[in-house]
């Protein structure tokens, strides 16, 4: 549990900081919009490494990614919805479906030794 709640607070930073100045950072100029992302993409790194080291072995390798982009996808959604001002389409909603699937695959069945 330790290893998804980092996860989740590592990608509010790393949605914030690859996408946060889509919204506010239109007038920086492109350098200060990197560093900015880098700041708060340093805090994302923080919580990702511990986070991935603590889960290694609950988790597999592969299990780890694909917790972390199911998180990332989830958290986005709301994101672009409450943040960016989007609008969720139909499309959107049979993508996640299918990245749903493949989360299930991923832990469905027992992985090979290795």
């Amino acid at each position: 549990m330790n290893t998804i709640l980092l996860l989740l607070l590592s990608n509010v930073f790393m949605t914030f900081a690859w996408y946060g100045h889509l919204k506010y950072g239109h007038d920086w100029p492109l350098w200060q919009a990197i560093a900015v992302s880098w700041g708060i993409a340093l805090f994302e790194y923080c919580l990702a490494v511990p986070a991935n080291r603590l889960g290694f072995g609950e988790f597999t390798g592969f299990q780890l990614k694909i917790i972390q982009e199911v998180i990332t996808l989830a958290l986005f959604l709301v994101f672009a919805i409450l943040f960016l001002k989007e609008k969720f389409a139909w499309n959107y909603g049979a993508a996640f479906v299918c990245l749903g699937g493949a989360a299930y695959f991923a832990f469905a069945f027992k992985s090979p030794p290795a």
